[in-house]
């Protein structure tokens, strides 16, 4: 679709696929050489419904992610004791605690940084950056959750990594550290060239919506598994008490999580453009 309006010298030749995808984006340097009645031609309904949509679901993602966080933290001080870093069973609350705010629900705000449509007509740098300080706030608290669940095990004498919920999170972790170490090396050092940043991206954003994928796998068995194994006695799970239906609703709040991320990761219309600017100054 060709546009009358000169671009503008900082995004040259980018706002005709912007406004292809999300027509407020960049149309306000356009609109200067437009009468009335050519603006209200601009906009049209479906273009408005796709962006209306597009953050409705950012901020069902926000609220999603916020519940989240308090709800895991609201079991593990009222039900499970409280937190401490000493070896007890205190100590291993702070692991659901760090891998639900951490690798989820951190990791899924850094996901869909670039999608936000109010900053695809600004240098694209420092929306690299803030991507991989999230990502790697994401990945610190991750390697912290572990560390708590590995002191407490090795503490105890209990195995560590015999559980199908603990594969599921040490590949996830794994894959997610290789993610950002590759991710940082090709697409935020200087001296990385363009081709390499070109085949690397295709793999960086699959491999990103997959560890998604197993990190609220992770989640969802590493729930399950604590509830079958602190309500016993008169108090099991299957006679379902307040605690049983806060995990169940924890896990029910990262499932719709990760599904809301994924539907504003796959929706081709919310992906950022090519950036000609951001590519110009990152060199």
């Amino acid at each position: 679709m060709e546009r009358s309006g000169t671009p503008s010298p900082d995004c040259p030749g980018s706002f005709p696929t912007v406004f292809e995808r999300f027509p407020l984006v960049g149309l306000s340097t356009e609109v200067e050489n437009e009468t009335p009645t050519q603006k209200n031609e601009t906009i049209p309904t479906g273009y408005m419904r796709s962006t209306v949509t597009f953050y409705l679901c950012y901020l069902l993602c926000l609220a999603l992610g916020l519940a989240c966080v308090v709800c895991v933290c609201v079991w593990n001080s009222r039900w499970r004791g409280g937190f401490a870093w000493d070896g007890s069973g205190l100590q291993f609350n702070w692991h659901p605690v760090l891998m639900v705010t951490g690798l989820v629900v951190l990791y899924g705000y850094g996901a869909v940084v670039y999608r936000v449509p109010l900053t695809w007509g600004q240098n694209k740098l420092p929306w690299k950056l803030l991507h991989a300080a999230l990502m790697l706030g994401s990945l610190i608290m991750s390697i912290l959750g572990l560390c708590a669940v590995f002191d407490v095990h090795n503490a105890n004498n209990t195995p560590n990594l015999y559980s199908l919920h603990s594969w599921i999170g040490i590949t996830a972790v794994t894959l997610f550290a290789l993610q950002w170490g590759v991710g940082f090396a090709g697409f935020l050092l200087p001296c990385s060239p363009v081709l390499l940043r070109k085949l690397l991206k295709p793999v960086h954003v699959w491999l990103g919506g997959s560890i998604l994928l197993l990190t609220t796998a992770a989640c969802i068995s590493g729930i399950n598994e604590k509830l079958f194994f602190v309500l016993k006695g008169n108090v099991t799970y299957s006679r379902l008490p307040p605690e049983g239906v806060l995990g169940n609703s924890l896990g029910a709040l990262v499932v719709a999580f990760g599904l809301v991320v994924l539907k504003i990761l796959s929706n081709i219309q919310w992906q950022r453009p090519d950036s000609r600017p951001g590519e110009i100054a990152y060199t």
